[in-house]
């Protein structure tokens, strides 16, 4: 089962970069392997959470597989939690934690997942955790693109 985390302090306010990584409709924009990305259902519980149901498309060359996911944007919290509903995956869980650091923000990744089919994980594997290790900075570059290019203040 593939796992991946990292810790990344950035030069934006962790409010900041919630809502860089909370607009998942922009993710074909600028993520890795990212196609397609469709929201099919929001829910607000009036409590600064909201829920999604969001379809994805990934791709590379000749391969191209969709997965559906419950993402919980919890702003009060500053947590992003993502749970696996449909798709090639046996599971997928992608959790997201923003804090306060020194000169910005401490942007935490984590992800979880292991493929149904032995032969797609195989397949797969590598260039997903390729992937995976280009997010943060995926997000770290879109940040400063939006909010102005002041760099990363440390990786761990």
């Amino acid at each position: 089962m593939p796992s991946f985390r990292m810790t990344r302090t950035v030069k934006h306010k962790p409010a900041q970069m919630f809502a860089l990584v909370a607009d998942v409709e922009r993710y074909p924009e600028f993520l890795p392997l990212c196609e397609e990305l469709r929201v099919i259902r929001r829910v607000q519980s009036g409590e600064g959470v909201e829920t999604l149901v969001a379809a994805m498309r990934v791709g590379y060359k000749a391969i191209n597989e969709s997965f559906t996911t419950r993402v919980t944007l919890d702003e009060p919290r500053l947590r992003i939690q993502v749970e696996y509903v449909d798709g090639p995956f046996k599971y997928l869980e992608n959790r997201w934690n923003f804090r306060e650091a020194p000169g910005g923000c401490e942007v935490e990744f984590y992800i979880n997942y292991e493929f149904k089919s032995f032969a797609l994980g195989l397949l797969m594997g590598t260039v997903f955790d390729k992937a995976f290790r280009k997010f943060t900075e995926a997000f770290e570059e879109r940040a400063n693109t939006i909010f102005g290019s002041r760099g990363a203040v440390a990786a761990r």
